[in-house]
């Protein structure tokens, strides 16, 4: 594959890099240059996780990229996910690697590393004190969005070591490029500003677009971030922590149909609105094309092959949103299938998915 290729297939994955010139070089010196994505192990694995995420590392992978897939469970920890119970988090991690295995990544062909054995290891810690001691109290704190915390939020002291750990982590990893999402750009930043400090080896930052939820598009309010686009995106972002928002890789084809049923989908308008984003970063990436049946009455069944063409056809009044919302629904629950029916059939997966799910109920 020559090097225009790998770079069309990294600029699909990053809604930001920073920056191509340095993207470009990295490419054109090294074969299979490291990156890493990372996640705290939380909850029930949505669209964002299940779905997006793994056609971002395919994508990664196919343009000679090896990856790293950071498990970062004393993260989660610190941040009181699952209740603050480790045991809860790490089967959860196990469980999320379950979930890219039946999305159909090649596991073997990435390396699982774990936060927890990191840990035990001194050198991690210096590298996360040496992180420390080169920026001060009130970058980390502006930095804490990262961990889904907004600016106003009150935070426990623990919560502070996450952005210095973060940090030290690419430096840990020795990775060449941090990929992540656009919520996390704040602490590759700080990362790049370390690397120039102490010339260490300076990331290159591609960060993926934030799935919307399927409330649509909400106003900035400065919690995330003071760029009002950048704040609106993180702050629309589908969270797992709003259910109500989701689409999970374990919904059945009648929850699927009932919650994009009820998504924000307004007629002719294609900014804000939740369907025609999850045609666009999911639907045409997964699939040759969309199609959906309608009455005769109505213009009869049509079938879209491109999310442009589909764009301008919504956008002119061509498609009623009834219709887009019939056809989303089929569209991924045909996605969503396989990874639904990996944890019904296969026993091990099952009983990670009963883990998680029960851990959901009670904490």
């Amino acid at each position: 594959m020559d090097l225009e290729e790998r770079l069309r297939l990294v600029r699909g994955v990053g809604e930001e890099i920073i920056t191509e010139p340095e993207l470009r070089q990295l490419l054109e010196t090294t074969q299979h240059p490291t990156a890493y994505d990372g996640f705290e192990p939380s909850g029930l694995a949505h669209l964002p996780f299940g779905v997006l995420r793994p056609i971002l590392v395919e994508d990664m992978q196919r343009a000679g990229v090896k990856m790293k897939l950071w498990i970062a469970d004393w993260f989660a920890w610190v941040n009181s996910k699952m209740g603050g119970d480790l045991d809860r988090i790490q089967d959860v991690g196990r469980y999320f690697v379950e979930v890219w295995k039946a999305a159909g990544v090649d596991m073997s062909k990435v390396d699982i590393l774990w936060t927890s054995d990191a840990a035990r290891n001194d050198e991690y810690w210096k590298k996360v004190v040496t992180v420390a001691q080169n920026f001060t109290l009130t970058r980390a704190q502006r930095a804490l969005t990262i961990a889904g915390r907004t600016s106003k939020e009150s935070i426990q002291a623990a919560q502070l070591l996450y952005p210095m750990m973060q940090v030290a982590d690419i430096f840990w990893l020795d990775v060449d490029i941090c990929q992540l999402g656009l919520d996390q750009r704040r602490a590759d930043i700080l990362a790049r500003e370390v690397a120039e400090k102490l010339k260490w080896k300076k990331p290159v930052a591609v960060h993926h677009h934030m799935l919307m939820g399927l409330q649509g598009k909400k106003e900035p309010d400065g919690l995330f971030d003071e760029n009002a686009a950048l704040d609106a995106e993180i702050a629309s972002k589908m969270s797992k922590s709003k259910p109500e928002t989701s689409i999970f890789v374990h919904d059945s084809q009648g929850e699927i149909a009932g919650k994009i049923n009820s998504a924000y989908c307004p007629p002719k308008v294609l900014e804000g609105n939740a369907l025609v984003e999850y045609c666009r970063y999911i639907i045409f990436r997964k699939m040759k094309s969309l199609k959906i049946e309608r009455p005769e009455k109505y213009g009869g069944n049509v079938e879209f092959h491109s999310v442009r063409e589909l764009e301008e056809t919504y956008a002119a009044g061509g498609l009623h949103p009834a219709d887009l919302k019939k056809g989303v629904a089929a569209a991924l629950d045909e996605i969503i299938s396989p990874i639904r029916e990996h944890f019904i059939k296969d026993p091990a997966a099952r009983r990670l998915y009963g883990l998680v799910r029960a851990a959901e109920t009670t904490r």
